[in-house]
């Protein structure tokens, strides 16, 4: 009976790690020192962060959307010549930069800390990172997606309901393992 015991806790133990191996090989801290640079510089959640790679690219810093978006952070040009309009100084960045990890993640955290402070409730600043801001705004406006007008009950792309509730998910799953 005591040998029984005693393999059945080795058995729980192998799984334990195997699952914890898995899960901190599917969730890694790729791009740590990026990552706490613009977190700090920016004041946006490394989990927040984290989950937003691992959703839009999977920390492939190539990885490249049908729609045109490029980079970790799969960031659109139209995006990316805006956010470049907040940069004081001079900067000579093309589109194709945003293959630069440090330099997606900067501009990235940058959009996010914007989209923050434009949209009090995270998911719907996250609704706004994937669907745009005139999709939201309008949607914050209609009373069939939205009460209160800062709060989404519904939203009506189908890409940015599913994309909202898998950064959630990643970025809970990031905080378990990292930040908690």
């Amino acid at each position: 009976m005591a040998i029984v015991i005693i393999t059945l806790v080795g058995l729980a133990l192998i799984i334990r790690n195997a699952n914890n191996n898995y899960l901190d090989g599917s969730y890694p801290l790729k791009y740590e020192k990026e990552v706490n640079a613009a977190s700090a510089k920016y004041g946006v959640d490394k989990a927040l962060i984290y989950g937003i790679i691992k959703t839009e690219s999977n920390f492939d810093p190539e990885a490249e959307s049908n729609a045109g978006a490029l980079g970790l952070m799969q960031l659109m040009p139209s995006s990316f010549e805006w956010l470049q309009t907040f940069y004081k100084e001079e900067n000579d960045y093309e589109f194709e930069d945003l293959k630069d990890p440090a330099l997606n993640i900067d501009y990235g955290v940058e959009l996010l800390a914007i989209l923050s402070d434009m949209y009090e409730v995270e998911d719907t600043m996250i609704c706004a990172y994937n669907g745009g801001l005139g999709n939201v705004d309008e949607w914050l406006r209609n009373p069939e997606y939205s009460d209160d007008g800062k709060h989404l009950k519904a939203v009506p792309f189908p890409e940015t309901d599913n994309y909202r509730k898998l950064v959630a998910q990643n970025k809970s799953i990031y905080k378990k393992l990292y930040f908690s």
